[in-house]
């Protein structure tokens, strides 16, 4: 329980940095966020949501191996861990494909905003 409250709180604060790369041009003197401190935060949480979904992934595979391994013949625990083992899978396809879906999209359209979330000015 340690270690994920040692993730969370490393997560946390690397998804919102006060003064990070991408920030500066959203603060007015110096210290007073405006609306485009938006765009440079959506950012990072997508790329915090991406990250977890990934070590989520990882351990679902990893759990679902190890329970596959240790079933020891019992069909119930096998069809548990082979059930864990596709759902991680589906999990996968469908990150996959959003992201195939949203870079088709931008292809097709010549609208390549669509895949970088910005507010004008």
């Amino acid at each position: 329980m340690r270690w994920f409250i040692g993730v969370f709180v490393y997560l946390f604060i690397g998804l919102f940095p006060v003064r990070a790369a991408g920030w500066t041009g959203c603060l007015e003197d110096g210290d007073v966020a405006t609306i485009q401190c938006i765009a440079p935060m959506f950012e990072r949480v997508v790329q915090g949501v991406l990250a977890i979904s990934g070590v989520a992934l990882f351990v679902m595979l990893v759990i679902g191996g190890y329970n596959f391994l240790l079933s020891g013949g019992d069909q119930k625990k096998l069809e548990m861990a082979k059930g864990t083992i596709t759902t991680a899978m589906v999990g996968l396809v469908i990150m996959v494909v959003a992201f195939l879906i949203i870079k088709t999209i931008a292809e097709f359209t010549g609208i390549s905003s669509i895949t970088q979330f910005t507010i004008p000015k």
